[in-house]
């Protein structure tokens, strides 16, 4: 075994897949470059009685990310699953380019020239809130995401805690299974992978039109989907499922609908 970098020797990542259903095929094919863009993720659940408060005051936010020459936060409602009611995205770039002095220069202007000063904001902020969490994350090329955010109206999150030494394997099953989808005709997984914050180590985010086309089957045969499955480096459709919970301590999914 090879411990430079934490990592297994290939032909030992090669026999630990094969092993567990993902095939030799996905390691050896060339991986796509690691998510480079840097995300801020907040789950927020609303006080009892005050999700649309809360909706209001983060919509009445958005001009303040105008005025600060930020990228607007791209969100979304539950509407089943875990106990959070928002999901909030919110483009970064990296911390330096984020917390630069220009840039810090510019939001400190934004703010005391905003309609709702920080302090106030924060203030019924807190009143609308009684859980919130923090998890910042590594993710595909913003143009890609908001693409995809734009052209959606329901959202499917799989957010998960890898088992001890999992995390890369995690992360390459979530490729793989992205890849699976895709071939059939379906919308990517996109791979958001922790840098800090909450305990969660990986979530991936699937954008659809709506209910319908989520809940929709694609219209392929046996032998289409096997294929897939082997193109996308599993060895059949029923193992993809199985094969990720060897990977996973703890596993939630979220549905939800797109804020108008």
């Amino acid at each position: 075994m090879d411990r430079r970098n934490g990592r297994l020797a290939k032909p030992a990542i090669f026999l630990v897949l094969a092993a567990l259903g993902l095939g030799t095929a996905a390691a050896a094919a060339q991986e796509p470059p690691d998510p480079a863009y840097l995300y801020k993720t907040t789950f927020l659940r609303a006080a009892p009685g005050k999700l649309l408060d809360l909706i209001a005051l983060l919509k009445e936010r958005m001009a303040f990310y105008d005025s600060a020459g930020d990228e607007r936060p791209l969100w979304w409602r539950h509407t089943q699953g875990d106990q959070w009611d928002l999901m909030i995205l919110t483009p970064m770039g990296g911390y330096a380019e984020y917390y630069a002095p220009e840039r810090l220069g510019t939001r400190a202007k934004a703010a005391r020239t905003a309609a709702v000063p920080p302090a106030e904001f924060r203030s019924r902020l807190d009143a609308c809130v009684s859980w919130k969490e923090d998890l910042f994350v590594m993710g595909p090329p913003l143009d890609r995401v908001k693409k995809a955010f734009q052209a959606a109206a329901y959202y499917h999150i799989e957010i998960m805690v890898a088992l001890p030494g999992k995390q890369e394997e995690l992360l390459r099953e979530r490729r793989g299974e992205s890849a699976y989808q895709v071939a059939m005709g379906r919308p990517e997984y996109m791979v958001f992978v922790r840098d800090q914050g909450a305990g969660w180590d990986i979530f991936t985010l699937a954008c659809y039109r709506d209910l319908a086309h989520w809940a929709e089957s694609p219209h392929l045969t046996k032998e289409q989907r096997e294929a897939a499955a082997k193109k996308a480096g599993f060895s059949s459709p029923e193992a993809i499922g199985p094969y990720m919970r060897t990977l996973i301590d703890m596993h939630r999914d979220t549905m939800g609908v797109a804020i108008k």
